[in-house]
């Protein structure tokens, strides 16, 4: 059978059985879905945020570091921007 061959086609079988049952159990599916997706965007939206953070502790970093050896403020501000 195709949907064997491919794990898309699989997944979608799988799908449109869960769709086509009851409304209760479609939306019990709808739900689990959602907050599949909705724990998904936290956690991408989490992992942008740390990256960010990251960025500006390795801007303060360098800065400071730029400050020991005296260097001008408007360079350093150039080379942290």
């Amino acid at each position: 059978m195709l949907a064997q061959k491919s794990p898309q086609i699989e997944k979608a079988v799988g799908i449109l059985k869960v769709l086509s049952q009851d409304e209760r159990t479609r939306l019990l599916y709808e739900e689990r879905e959602k907050a599949r997706r909705d724990n998904q965007a936290r956690f991408e939206g989490a992992y942008e945020q740390g990256e960010k953070s990251g960025e500006s502790n390795k801007a303060i970093e360098v800065a400071k570091n730029a400050l020991k050896d005296c260097l001008p403020i408007e360079k350093i501000e150039h080379i942290t921007a």
